[in-house]
């Protein structure tokens, strides 16, 4: 049997998790929870439930996981900043504040779509690799 996800042909129940590991940050965002941390905490809980099963599953998860890993370190700066402004007389807001937060916005309605896609993708049975995470995963992710 090939592992490389790429050419593997998932059955159906490792297609719905690989696609649920994708819509795990999704559930807590339409919950309306802001806080950054929790998108990665339920990634990252999916992922220790998954993480023996079949490569196609676990590589999805992997991905998932290490996507919300960089969007929580982005979201938390943003988060933090906000509130040291809002909460600090000498921290103002500037250009650089209304730059980053123009750009957080950006990056988070960017991951949100390629979140979606993802997710309907792998649902079919389909690789998804993204840009950034997706050699990152092949690099993490053991066969």
């Amino acid at each position: 049997m090939n592992t490389n996800p790429t050419l593997y042909a998932p059955a159906e129940h490792e297609a719905e998790k690989a696609s649920n590991s994708y819509l795990m940050s999704l559930v807590v965002v339409i919950m309306g929870i802001p806080l950054p941390v929790i998108n990665l905490l339920a990634t990252f809980f999916f992922y220790i439930a998954n993480r023996k099963e079949g490569y196609f599953v676990r590589w999805h998860c992997t991905q998932a996981l290490l996507s919300q890993f960089s969007l929580f370190v982005v979201n938390s700066i943003g988060f933090w900043w906000t509130l040291s402004i809002l909460f600090s007389s000498a921290i103002q807001v500037s250009n650089a504040y209304f730059a980053y937060t123009v750009s957080l916005f950006l990056v988070n309605f960017v991951e949100f779509i390629a979140t979606i896609i993802a997710a309907i993708k792998t649902r079919r049975g389909e690789h998804v690799s993204w840009w950034f995470f997706g050699p990152l995963t092949q690099i993490v992710c053991k066969k």
